[in-house]
């Protein structure tokens, strides 16, 4: 990954301005009950700063004590997502470790989820949603090579990779945008959303508006965080899944195979295997890391870190690269046996639309 640019004066100042007013602007009211089941029987599971761009603030995830859906409690504002979104290329991490901590993978991981649907269809038009660059589009043409991929997504990448060759039609925004949901009305065979429920506001809303753009028989293709993972136990704000601020939910597989059945579909498959990500240690380590380690030079922050300030982040970012590498390598090496217990970090669903 290339370095970040630096910041310039401009930019500092912007984030300055919008810093002078706190953060608290950029939080919803509390809620008292659970947005998927309405109980009021919530616990913290967990409080934490932003890891992986520390920006300020801090943020809270509850979970409930009926359905055990855990969601960001109080949850961002759109503001609060546009901050916190913001600048993604700039936080706190080398290249290795932004590899490690971006989920959920590579062309083969890709092709590996693509070959999911083949014992259910042979789609003519498939809308990736959340697509960014169109890496898995560009995967999956090579297990469905009379598919036609579109990609959807709500910053300008799908553009890119539309003219990258990605994907045929992009567009730009949000599936739940009542414009778009109409103009895709049921155009497709094959809906997919890896890990991009749980950067949703309304997850509901989401499935709904998947619903809308496909055609009948049509299939649902999702990939989405496991919050029953005893990592998250284990590791606490460590454990990537959290990604906070800008994971909003983690949904148990019981509660989203509910809804898929209450909107009229059904579940065809299942799977907690194929779809772990062998980042959990690693990932742990790096966003420990990034926290130790003197501050990049980031515009959110009021002035850029002294030369001896530099010197000594680059150094210990070189002395703990092997100590990264070799915690990656045991995490792929433990895989194959992760992936077949309930230390398993996400899951797969595939549901047909019945009407």
């Amino acid at each position: 990954m290339p370095p970040a640019p630096q910041p310039t004066a401009e930019r500092r100042a912007a984030y300055a301005a919008d810093l002078a007013q706190g953060t608290a602007r950029f939080h919803e009211p509390r809620r008292a009950d659970c947005p998927w089941c309405g109980s009021k029987r919530l616990r913290t599971r967990l409080r934490t700063p932003d890891l992986r761009q520390r920006k300020p603030g801090t943020f809270v995830v509850d979970e409930c004590g009926d359905c055990a859906h855990a969601f960001q409690n109080p949850r961002l504002t759109p503001e609060g997502l546009a901050f916190y979104h913001r600048d993604p290329g700039e936080d706190a991490h080398d290249g290795l470790a932004e590899r490690l901590l971006d989920a959920p993978g590579g062309a083969g991981r890709h092709r590996a989820a693509a070959r999911a649907l083949l014992p259910f269809a042979e789609p003519e038009s498939w809308l990736d949603v959340g697509t960014g660059h169109g890496r898995f589009p560009a995967a999956a043409k090579e297990v469905h090579p009379y598919t036609s991929f579109d990609g959807l997504d709500a910053t300008r990448r799908v553009e890119r990779a539309r003219a990258a060759g990605r994907v045929e039609e992009a567009h730009v925004g949000r599936l739940t945008d009542p414009v778009i949901g109409e103009r895709l009305r049921a155009r497709y065979d094959v809906v997919s959303m890896f890990h991009h429920l749980e950067h949703t506001p309304e997850p509901r809303e989401e499935l709904r508006a998947a619903l809308q753009v496909l055609r009948p028989g049509g299939h649902l293709l999702a990939e989405v965080p496991d919050p029953d993972c005893p990592f998250g136990a284990l590791l606490g704000k460590w454990w990537p899944a959290y990604g906070q601020p800008r994971h909003l939910h983690l949904m148990p597989l019981s509660n989203l195979l509910g809804e898929l059945e209450s909107l009229g579909c059904a579940v065809v498959a299942t799977d907690r295997r194929e779809p772990h990500v062998p980042h959990d240690l690693s990932g742990a380590l790096a966003l420990a890391l990034g926290r130790a380690l003197p501050g990049p030079d980031a515009p959110w922050r009021p002035a850029p870190p002294t030369p001896l300030q530099r010197t000594a982040r680059l150094a210990l970012g070189r002395a703990s690269a092997p100590l990264l590498a070799s915690t990656a390598a045991l995490d792929r090496l433990l895989a194959p046996l992760l992936c077949r217990t309930r230390f398993s970090n996400a899951y797969r669903v595939v549901a047909r639309k019945e009407t």
